[in-house]
């Protein structure tokens, strides 16, 4: 991201904030006209700065009250065991997010369910789907700041 200039950084900020917002109010709010504006949008997504464009849901009135962050050992570090895990990892839905780490678990996995029932059974489809040294489970009792949105227009960065 270093090689795009002050007005990418303006419009990845503007989209990340409101991906509906109408071409003409983000040209008008980065200070260019709307077809460079609509071009540089393009040139964002085709180089894979910008992704996808979604909505974002409050994820207690959709039935996932529970967040649980996961910490995996992995009995071993194979690339079969990695495939495996990321096999298994991606065939749940439940599961959001898993980032392989340094330090003293090797994956977190971010976890959204109903309930400690629906967490329970999600910990027993995974560990029936691949070998794991050990598990540690963290239950979230307050989401206090969340944001998909990097500050990317920001002087300290």
């Amino acid at each position: 991201m270093d090689d795009l200039d002050l007005i990418d950084r303006k419009i990845v900020a503007e989209l990340m904030r409101d991906a509906t917002l109408p071409i003409a109010q983000i040209s008008e709010k980065v200070g260019l006209s709307q077809t460079p504006c609509w071009k540089r949008i393009q040139k964002l997504e085709a180089s894979g700065v910008l992704t996808a464009r979604v909505a974002l849901a409050e994820p207690s009135k959709l039935g996932f009250g529970l967040t649980v962050f996961v910490g995996i050992e992995a009995p071993d570090h194979s690339s079969e065991w990695r495939e495996a895990f990321a096999k298994a990892t991606g065939a749940i839905p439940q599961i959001m997010e898993v980032y392989r780490m340094a330090g003293e678990m090797d994956y977190l996995l971010r976890v959204a369910v109903q309930d400690m029932a629906g967490f329970d059974a999600l910990y027993k489809r995974l560990t029936d789907a691949v070998p794991i040294k050990n598990v540690t489970s963290h239950f979230a009792m307050e989401r206090m700041k969340f944001t998909t949105a990097y500050p990317v227009d920001t002087a300290n960065r």
